[in-house]
């Protein structure tokens, strides 16, 4: 087996595509997700995790990332740049743990997603390797993974949304800020589990 490799994961179909090629090319592939310590927001990623049948981690952040993020965010009035905060956080601390670190960011995210220099800066300093799906678009996103995966679509709640949203709308109204102001509602999707062709085959 290769080095040991991390996929930051919310159990959504592009970090579970980056974690089926990385396990396809000999990795022994992990599946972290990034927790604050303001709710289990983890909960819907393991259980993803669990039924494509990968290891799953919840990497403990500290909290004052998520406070400083919640800043930027409120400032802002809109969430990409504290969510790319909180993102740059996770992968540098991932980074500590694993020889290669890796997430489901593709051609067009917006946010969150490391920039070029962000990518030679971490595996200069940590001495590790990133990679992502920066040459997927979301149109080849979709025909892979309707072809592998089985998803939920339902409307985005705490319980079936491991994204960084779910503690950060966490903190803003227990803090007596409104999220629902800054977040849209909107649908969410999740992997829940292999198409039955793919287990069959």
């Amino acid at each position: 087996m290769l080095n040991n490799a991390c996929v930051l994961y919310s159990g959504g179909k592009d970090s579970s595509l980056m974690a089926v090629i990385l396990q396809k090319l000999g990795y022994n592939v992990e599946l972290i997700t990034a927790n604050f310590g303001v709710y289990p927001s983890f909960i819907p990623a393991k259980k993803t995790a669990k039924a494509l049948g990968f290891k799953h981690n919840v990497l403990e952040m500290d909290k004052k990332y998520l406070i400083k993020a919640c800043d930027i965010i409120i400032n802002d009035g809109f969430p990409n740049e504290g969510i790319k905060y909180l993102h740059q956080k996770v992968v540098d601390k991932a980074a500590d743990h694993y020889n290669l670190i890796s997430d489901g960011t593709r051609r067009d995210d917006r946010t969150p997603k490391l920039n070029i220099n962000q990518i030679r800066s971490l595996e200069d300093r940590k001495n590790v390797q990133y990679v992502n799906l920066d040459s997927f678009g979301i149109k080849t996103i979709k025909d892979i993974t309707s072809n592998l995966f089985e998803f939920s679509n339902e409307m985005s709640n705490k319980d079936n949304n491991s994204d960084f949203e779910v503690e950060i709308r966490t903190f803003i109204d227990e803090s007596g800020g409104n999220s629902t102001d800054i977040f849209p509602t909107h649908y969410q999707t999740r992997v829940t589990g292999y198409k039955k062709n793919i287990i069959e085959g």
